[in-house]
């Protein structure tokens, strides 16, 4: 072992817990994670190198082989197709002269495709490195590309002003904010956060959740559990530790609301997490930040760090005698991640494969132990609830859907970005609030979400007992072709999918085929009704969120749009079975028994 790999086991204890970060750090060190560093953790942490490679293969973001001194990765998802994907693709392969999973003949560039990096608002876009570049066309991919063959380093490209990377003013000459309205409870300035911590910490632990229960404040990552009753069983559960995590992996094809309140509200978050951690006596909270997000890491580490100076984090709190820190865990490219389970086996240092529940995580979460898992817009909106009261929250928004939503608005309209808005607004007023001229369709919740046709669904509320979302909000207007887009969700599922039971692994593919047969027009009635059966069986049995809704894109266009399958149909409705193409068996069999034949010869 090199002195540089000696330091990196050092800064991390040997502790095989914190895999991620050291794998990370070896990457980021000597640009790949060769298979003589596998065998020099396998002997350092005492694990198998089986194990250890096992992990690195789960992840999109780590290499096992040199992939150039600039790894770029373009942003491929609906979004970005809409607006120039394909034409910034083809550029970036002429000015690396090589094609994408390939690498420069002189080693300069990597090119590779990634799926959503949270910035549907601004595709497309890539990443070079920990850089994103944003709103790309041929023309800047010249200028970019021409810069970094010069020898300029990405982020002095993206940040010509030089502004320091743990600034506010360095993540906002990168990525636009694109807050297009502020409601009654997110993004308020001037907040003193040490005199709101001092009167939290005043009350007793069961107050602060009294509160968060009174105000009814669902989770805003998407399954809407309450986020009061979470912190109450909670404080009841029994542990040598509890934990706190808030989760920043937002990969929702789609969402980048967590994006846009870690930049203009990072502060929030931290005091929601901290009153989260005096609720159930915890000492310890993490944030499992997306890799995506890298270029956000080093002002989120200065916001921990102000509040470590001013005293709000750290041991005795204020003189309370309440001790909470923060670290931050990033993560390694996976959807899944944003399970609650597959979270915490990453945090842990491993793949993140879902965990069969129960036991929950506020049983046996991150290292056993209890834990809370709240999304980024949770305990932004708790820090509210704690300074202004419960009821004040409650009376914001319907009955049973409390407070404000972020909406990360993208596609067809005039002011894509961030709204908050109150829950119980119709879509339609959505709609025209976002300027979205001839809106035929609405991605709600993202490709994981519901599908709804602004003809029949116009007038339904954005709320929990009618059209729930998770703040992703994909407009599309009549001239996309709506079953091509349902084709690229699918292939989202099937990439992102761990691969764990089979429902999701292999009925993934099936319904990926299914929906590239109706495109083709080579589809029967009977691929259909197997799609809405295949569908309910991957929705009953799967283990996690992702197979139990990867079908819905299919299933929800279907509900919503039925002639556009059946437009694909006319041809094939009287054939007995049209799905199979009995010419192309047949050529894919004389191509086989020919190989056979030949081989046979040699």
């Amino acid at each position: 072992m090199d002195q540089k790999f000696n330091g990196i086991l050092l800064q991390h204890n040997s502790d095989k817990t914190r895999l991620i970060n050291i794998l990370w750090d070896i990457q980021r060190q000597y640009g790949y994670i060769s298979q003589e560093a596998v065998a020099q953790l396998s002997e350092a942490l005492n694990m198998s190198p089986m194990d250890i490679s096992e992990t690195i293969s789960f992840y999109h973001f780590y290499r096992t082989k040199p992939f150039g001194e600039h790894a770029i990765y373009l942003c491929d998802s609906a979004i970005g197709r809409m607006n120039g994907y394909q034409a910034v693709r083809d550029a970036l392969e002429q000015e690396a002269a090589t094609s994408f999973g390939s690498v420069s003949a002189d080693a300069r560039f990597g090119l590779a495709d990634t799926n959503c990096i949270g910035l549907s608002d601004q595709e497309p876009a890539m990443m070079v490195g920990d850089v994103v570049f944003t709103k790309l066309t041929p023309g800047k991919v010249s200028t970019i590309m021409a810069e970094l063959k010069a020898g300029k380093a990405p982020e002095d490209i993206a940040n010509p002003q030089g502004h320091d990377s743990s600034t506010l003013a360095y993540v906002e000459t990168i990525v636009e904010t694109g807050i297009r309205n502020e409601g009654s409870v997110l993004f308020k300035a001037g907040r003193d956060y040490k005199a709101l911590l001092q009167s939290g910490l005043g009350q007793h632990p069961d107050e602060i959740i009294d509160e968060v229960t009174v105000s009814n404040v669902r989770g805003r990552g998407g399954a809407g559990f309450p986020a009061g009753l979470k912190w109450r069983l909670g404080r009841e559960a029994e542990g040598a530790e509890k934990y706190i995590i808030c989760n920043a992996d937002e990969g929702e094809p789609g969402t980048f609301k967590d994006r846009v309140l870690l930049t203009r509200s990072p502060k929030d978050v931290l005091l929601g997490m901290i009153y989260g951690g005096y609720a159930i006596e915890s000492r310890f909270g993490i944030i499992y930040l997306r890799a995506e997000y890298w270029y956000l890491k080093d002002y989120l580490e200065r916001q921990i760090q102000d509040f470590r100076d001013e005293g709000l984090l750290g041991a005795d709190i204020l003189g309370s005698g309440f001790d909470f820190d923060i670290r931050i865990q990033m993560g390694a490219g996976a959807y899944i991640c944003g399970d609650e389970t597959s979270l915490i086996e990453s945090c842990e240092g491993k793949r993140g494969t879902p965990r069969i529940k129960p036991p929950y995580p506020i049983q046996a979460g991150y290292l056993g132990m209890p834990t809370i898992v709240n999304n980024v817009e949770t305990y932004a909106c708790i820090s509210r609830i704690i300074e202004e009261g419960g009821r004040w929250f409650a009376n914001i928004g319907t009955e049973d859907s409390t407070g404000t939503r972020l909406l990360s608005v993208s596609g067809d309209c005039e002011h894509p970005g961030i709204y908050e808005i109150e829950w119980g607004i119709t879509l339609n007023e959505v709609l025209e609030l976002v300027g979205a001229k001839k809106p035929m369709a609405v991605q709600i919740s993202g490709p994981s979400g519901e599908c709804v046709s602004v003809a029949k669904d116009g007038d339904r509320e954005i709320c929990y007992s009618d059209l729930s979302c998770n703040g992703s909000f994909m407009i599309f207007d009549e001239s996309r072709d709506l079953l091509d887009i349902v084709k690229q969700f699918m292939h989202f599922f099937v990439e992102e999918s761990c691969g764990i039971c089979t429902p999701c692994r292999a009925g993934g593919v099936d319904m990926l085929t299914k929906i590239e047969r109706v495109i083709e027009g080579r589809a029967c009635q009977q691929d259909l009704d197997e799609c809405v059966e295949w569908g309910a069986l991957m929705r009953a049995t799967s283990r996690c969120g992702l197979g139990t809704t990867a079908a819905k894109p299919i299933l929800t266009t279907l509900d919503k749009f039925p002639e556009l399958y059946e437009e694909k149909l006319s041809e094939a409705k009287h054939s007995l079975l049209a799905s199979f193409d009995l010419e192309q068996a047949i050529g894919e069999y004389d191509l086989s028994f020919k190989t056979l034949v030949e081989e046979a010869r040699k």
